[in-house]
């Protein structure tokens, strides 16, 4: 697994994509490198944009980048940085679609799926096991996040 510069490095393109959020949608971006580093595609929540309970920023990446790789839905050697720990949902697609490692920022209490309230890519029975980061440039994911739920939640 590629070490904390390459990984800080790899989450502020995936923090870069969660800029791109549309107003109404949560922050969260998700980009998939290629085995060499290289940025194959990016992806923000598009949710409330698109009114589909499934773009989430991890699913609309993985999408994407295997149609760009090339090897069918299967994406070996990739990495996947996602702004905050991905859900089940997400989780589970990473770990189909076969990628290598997974970095996450901010830790997700209520719904994270990679060891907050399930750890569903770590599951021995599982066959694909992505190795795992998290915490990754954890304050400034975390930031973005309060920053959208803030005044949205203040009276």
């Amino acid at each position: 697994m590629p070490g904390p510069a390459l990984w800080e490095s790899m989450m502020r393109v995936a923090l870069s994509a969660a800029a791109d959020t549309g107003p109404d949608d949560i922050p969260i971006g998700a980009v998939v490198f290629d085995p060499s580093g290289i940025e194959l595609a990016r992806a923000t929540n598009r949710r409330e944009a698109d009114d589909d309970p499934t773009a989430h920023a991890e699913i609309i990446a993985l999408r994407a980048a295997a149609a760009a790789f090339g090897d069918g839905w299967r994406l070996p050697g990739c990495t996947i940085a996602v702004t905050v720990e991905p859900c089940t949902m997400c989780a589970g697609a990473i770990t189909l679609s076969r990628v290598d490692q997974l970095i996450f920022g901010a830790w997700e209490p209520k719904t994270g799926a990679v060891g907050s309230l399930w750890d569903v890519v770590r599951d021995p029975r599982l066959s694909h096991r992505p190795q795992v980061r998290g915490g990754i440039l954890d304050a400034e994911c975390r930031q973005l996040l309060l920053d959208f739920f803030t005044p949205r939640r203040t009276p």
